[in-house]
């Protein structure tokens, strides 16, 4: 299903970044100096793609008649979203140059015709591949060489080239890693103020992930972000915005982005035209000069609080400022806040006040700690409408999600789509808009039957490696029965543990077959439509509860089965050491089928799981808003007037409005989930111990001992 080929998505980032990192740590680089190479590898193998695809299209076009055959030019390629590249620098140039060649001199020549070629780019693309070793270079283009990215799209590159970027983000790349937005954070952000037109800002850009994930929102559309939008930027970092600038060419977009300080300097013609404003800025900096600044137009709130030293003491309430002041009249912004912004008092509680009394204040959502990659701090994503219907116009929704999380690794979190779409759709509740919340519930529903659907391939695969397994071991117990060296127990240990495993699998069968059945009358009932409306998605719901129930008591069945076709190959093997049982019983064929059906348990264990997956989602919806109408929820949310945040010091934090979840049982409590969370946990304290001792050793040989 869908989730496979996500997992191969990730399978193939995961590895390529094991290989690109190896080279790193042999070459004694560190991440900051590999940093910006290798994406531009990245981007040059993603270049050399689109522009094979975009030739194929047009030599089809010229054979069909549809365009006459001329010599090409840049245009023919920027229609199609390409950049027409001179030979020097394609990927399949460079690959096949005679070894000997100097690799970095060529990397840099097919950088610059890039360059030359493209004004967009024009001093961003790297350059420093002159200081690296010739066979470095030639491994890490071959590492990006394979059959499956000489083919891949667009998307998969975008999505390769952001992996890059976050796992550069997480080793403490470029200025820390504060270049790169987690995307949980940024997608949270698209989901509620919906970029899909018009001008779209972001005056701290980083590396660009705000208008990559908008593109990405728009495109899920079914439009073409390069004509729905326009995308502005500022960065102060010149480093950073040459990351942002790749980013946006690989994803097959362009952008105005220009190196700027925004506390100081506003270099677009875009003041208060903004259709959207999204930015992750840096929190609480404490130094900027309010001489400077205290008449800026960007500042309609006035200064939040000036220190002797004529400083503002904070900045975080000068950029909420600068958000709320680029919107157009109809504008919506969504950023990323230290937490405490929300309730910061003097100064920065007379500008809260002010904003609030605008009307425009609309969503609050609390982050907890540890979705940043290198710092833990919690945080607030706010946003803003402009466009607020009167009926809103004092009303604004407090989301307190530092309950709702996924565990990425040990020191980093963040939300699992599914999540990420339930959030969401708590905002379309609070905007009066029953019928996305429906939509997506239907979606669950649709998603769970696809899921379930592949659950009988997978089972079958799993029973026909049993029964060949059950038959394999019933015929040695059969050959054995009357050898005088086996002895009387051994021989009643096989006979039990396969009696064990018969009756086990006589239950099986029966269970899983009476499932199936269920399914499938579940499934013809809505082949035809999905349940649209709350009362027939309740009524599935409620159809659906008990087979929940027995596809987690079928997941105990298939791993129950699994443990006593395991133990009867133990007393087998056991049995088979005596020497003349030997001959019965094949050791290998035995070992390879049950290694077979171990990955087949696991295969069938799954798609039962994500079938009850989705389960879960409709269920966390609807228990918690049965009418499908927004209500306030303790611990989650809650809609709050003027009023209420008057009375609480003009507060905007969901906490303090939302109180306390009562404790919750969780009865889909996932075992083999939490281990897994531990392993992870496990294999992030070895890495990082394998780690510290290569570095110990390291310091150990430069000082000689």
């Amino acid at each position: 299903m869908a989730h496979d080929a996500l997992q191969n998505i990730a399978q193939v980032e995961s590895s390529l970044w094991e290989a690109a990192d190896q080279l790193r740590a042999n070459s004694k680089l560190t991440s900051s100096e590999y940093c910006m190479p290798v994406l531009g590898v990245i981007f040059l193998r993603h270049a050399s793609n689109r522009y094979e695809k975009a030739l194929e299209q047009i030599q089809a076009e010229q054979a069909a008649g549809k365009m006459p055959s001329r010599p090409l030019v840049k245009g023919d390629f920027i229609k199609r979203r390409a950049l027409m590249l001179p030979d020097s620098a394609r990927y399949e140039y460079l690959i096949k140059l005679p070894a000997g060649t100097n690799l970095g001199s060529a990397l840099v020549d097919a950088m610059n015709a890039i360059e030359e070629d493209f004004e967009p780019l024009r001093g961003q693309l790297p350059k420093e591949y002159d200081r690296f070793d010739n066979d470095l270079l030639d491994h890490l283009l071959r590492t990006f060489d394979s059959d499956a990215l000489r083919n891949a799209s667009g998307d998969i590159f975008g999505r390769i080239y952001e992996y890059f970027l976050r796992k550069f983000a997480m080793q403490g790349a470029q200025d820390n890693g504060e270049f790169f937005t987690p995307p949980s954070l940024v997608q949270t952000i698209v989901n509620v103020i919906e970029p899909d037109h018009g001008i779209v800002f972001d005056p701290a850009c980083g590396s660009g992930g705000m208008f990559v994930q908008s593109s990405h929102f728009i495109e899920r559309k079914g439009l073409d972000a390069g004509h729905k939008v326009t995308f502005y930027g500022q960065e102060k970092t010149g480093t950073t915005i040459r990351l942002a600038k790749m980013n946006l060419a690989v994803h097959g977009l362009e952008g105005d982005i220009r190196e700027a300080n925004t506390f100081y300097e506003d270099v677009h013609p875009i003041f208060g035209n903004c259709d959207f404003v999204m930015a992750n800025p840096p929190f609480n900096v404490d130094m900027v000069d309010a001489e400077r600044i205290k008449d800026d137009r960007r500042l309609p709130f006035g200064l939040p609080g000036v220190n002797k030293a004529k400083k503002v003491s904070n900045g975080n309430y000068l950029w909420i400022s600068y958000f709320h002041s680029y919107l157009s009249e109809t504008g919506r912004a969504g950023f990323v806040m230290s937490s405490q912004a929300s309730s910061g008092g003097h100064g920065e509680a007379e500008v809260r006040r002010k904003l609030v009394e605008t009307g425009d204040v609309d969503v609050m959502i609390s982050i907890r700690s540890n979705f940043f990659y290198t710092r833990t701090v919690p945080c607030e994503l706010w946003h803003f409408d402009k466009g607020k219907p009167e009926e809103r116009r004092d009303r604004v929704l407090m989301l307190d999600a530092r309950n709702v999380y996924r565990k990425v690794t040990r020191k980093i979190y963040d939300f699992s789509p599914e999540q990420l779409a339930n959030l969401t759709a708590i905002v379309w509740l609070y905007r009066g808009e029953q019928a996305r919340f429906l939509g997506l519930v239907r979606d669950y529903f649709g998603s769970l039957c696809a899921e379930f659907s592949a659950v009988p391939a997978e089972l079958e695969a799993f029973e026909t490696t049993l029964a060949d397994l059950s038959g394999q071991f019933g015929e040695f117990s059969d050959s054995v029965k009357d050898l005088e060296a086996v002895t009387k127990e051994q021989r009643q240990s096989l006979i039990d543990a396969l009696i064990e495993l018969n009756e086990a699998k006589t239950a099986y069968h029966a269970d899983g077959a009476a499932l199936l059945k269920q399914f499938a009358a579940f499934q013809k009932k809505h082949d035809k439509a999905l349940p649209a409306t709350n009362e027939a998605q309740h009524s599935a719901r409620e159809v659906f509860d008990p087979l929940a129930e027995k596809a987690k008591g079928l997941v105990k069945q298939v791993d129950l089965l699994y443990k006593l076709v395991t133990r009867v190959g133990q007393v087998a093997q056991q049995i088979a050491g005596v020497e003349e049982a030997a001959e019965f019983h094949d050791r290998r064929l035995a070992n390879r089928r049950l290694k077979q059906l171990e990955e087949e348990r696991k295969q069938a264990v799954e798609q039962l799981k994500q079938a009850a997956y989705f389960h879960r989602q409709i269920v966390w919806l609807q228990d918690r808003f049965p009418d499908a109408e927004m209500a306030p929820l303790p611990g989650l949310c809650k809609v709050v007037d003027r009023a209420e945040i008057k009375a609480a010091d003009w507060s905007l934090t969901p906490g303090r409005y939302v109180g306390v979840a009562p404790p919750e049982v969780d009865e889909d409590f996932d075992f083999e989930q939490t281990l897994r969370d531990i392993h992870v946990e496990l294999a992030d304290l070895n890495k990082e111990a394998a780690e510290l001792a290569a570095q110990i050793q390291v310091n150990f040989e430069e000082l000689g001992v």
